[in-house]
């Protein structure tokens, strides 16, 4: 008999495990694959992005999905304590842009080796290669665990970080949702977040900007009234099937979203490639380079301002042949000129699916929750933690930050409830 069995052994699962041994429980830790911590492994780009400095206020603003929830977790284990976890454990971490948190090592597998010697150092007993079957429930209570294979394991409480349906090669396929449902709980619709753009545009499919890059810009998701649903600054890159790149990931769940919301398949996106000066600003430069140089093609007019292979693209929505020269721009094309650099306008049809992307939307439904505890609401005895819930934040530690917090807060009151 166990006092609490934790079902996946990725970022929340070994936090679980770790935070109910550290609170006195006897604990067994199952997972599917034959190793633990993959997808902490591969995270940062495999540097491993533990969390995120930033205020807990704008923390919980950087996840847009049901980050609110959060702020009972945070009460009790929050990003500053992630530093000083691993900071325990001879981790120690460095501040990089935007509050992103990394190993000095730069090495992923020093933090998943760190997090399982912590693991062990409190007698959680391991089984890899144990895929489970379900969770047994009796009269409104957990009582065990049964494996694929046949096994059985009594217990008194289980916490599930199966993690969701992204990043399937690391062993998130969605195993624990059936469960949450037998036990009464609502999965929310799933969706990809943190995942490229897709459009079917002429201009996309064309390939006639593949592999460009813009720095420093900024991407809008409009609704139908053409207004910013959202919008996020940084960089990103042309694709052969759409965009990439850090802010296309961030604004991809806001394509969704507003396809769900409309009902309209093509969701109209905006690139400002000049986000801190106004189209006024700009045209009046635009006016200063046509009187300093008026013999000069509007093409070479352009150099240097914008990347070379957006001149033709946008020349070509207002219709001016890149052969005219400077002098012969009037005044009006100038400013639609001013306005397609700080309004371009393409069309997404969507995101790419759900096994590309870097994070699962949806999953069991946190009003069903207990934020205090991670309890279940609906059966006794039985935790969530990590992406199993429908939580998903953007990347740059915010995601990880929260797998591993609930699963702190998750494994202490699994073991709590026992003692």
């Amino acid at each position: 008999m166990f006092d609490v069995i934790v079902i996946g052994g990725g970022p929340s699962g070994l936090m679980a495990s770790a935070s109910a041994g550290m609170h006195g429980a006897k604990v067994l830790l199952l997972d599917k694959g034959n190793k633990l911590g993959r997808k902490l492994a591969i995270s940062g780009g495999g540097r491993c992005n533990v969390t995120n400095n930033k205020e807990l206020a704008e923390l919980i603003q950087f996840i847009p999905g049901n980050g609110r929830f959060l702020h009972s977790v945070f009460a009790t284990f929050n990003n500053q304590d992630i530093i000083r976890f691993f900071e325990d454990l001879g981790i120690a971490l460095k501040e990089e842009d935007n509050g992103r948190m990394f190993p000095v090592s730069n090495s992923a597998k020093d933090v998943v080796q760190a997090l399982l010697q912590k693991v062990r150092s409190v007698n959680v007993q391991i089984n890899t290669d144990t895929a489970v079957k379900s969770v047994r429930y009796r009269d409104g209570i957990v009582v065990g665990v049964e494996g694929l294979n046949g096994e059985y394991w009594e217990c008194k409480s289980v916490v599930v970080a199966t993690g969701g349906k992204s990043v399937p090669h690391t062993g998130s396929t969605g195993d624990g949702y059936v469960w949450a449902e037998v036990a009464g709980h609502t999965i929310t619709e799933l969706f990809p977040t943190e995942v490229p753009i897709t459009s079917d545009e002429s201009l996309i499919q064309s390939k006639q900007l593949q592999g460009l890059s813009l720095r420093d810009v900024s991407l809008s998701v409009l609704n139908l009234k053409g207004k910013p649903v959202i919008t996020h600054r940084g960089d990103m890159i042309f694709t052969h099937f759409g965009f990439s790149g850090p802010i296309a990931l961030r604004c991809s769940q806001f394509v969704i979203k507003q396809q769900k919301k409309t009902g309209e398949l093509q969701i109209p996106v905006a690139i400002d490639l000049f986000p801190d000066r106004s189209i006024g600003n700009i045209e009046q430069e635009l006016q200063k380079l046509r009187k300093e140089h008026p013999k000069r093609s509007v093409t070479n007019l352009l150099k240097g301002w914008i990347p070379e292979r957006l001149i033709p693209v946008l020349y070509q929505r207002i219709g001016v042949d890149t052969d005219l020269l400077a002098a012969n721009l009037s005044n009006e094309q100038l400013r639609q000129l001013a306005i397609s650099f700080k309004q371009f306008t393409l069309h997404a049809n969507g995101t790419l699916p759900l096994e590309k992307a870097f994070v699962t939307g949806g999953g069991v439904h946190v009003k069903e929750v207990n934020p205090k505890t991670m309890g279940s609401k609906r059966m006794q005895g039985l935790y969530f933690c990590g992406e199993v819930l429908d939580i998903h934040g953007y990347t740059g530690g915010y995601n990880i930050t929260a797998a591993l917090c609930t699963g702190y807060v998750a494994g202490k009151n699994a073991a709590e409830k026992n003692q």
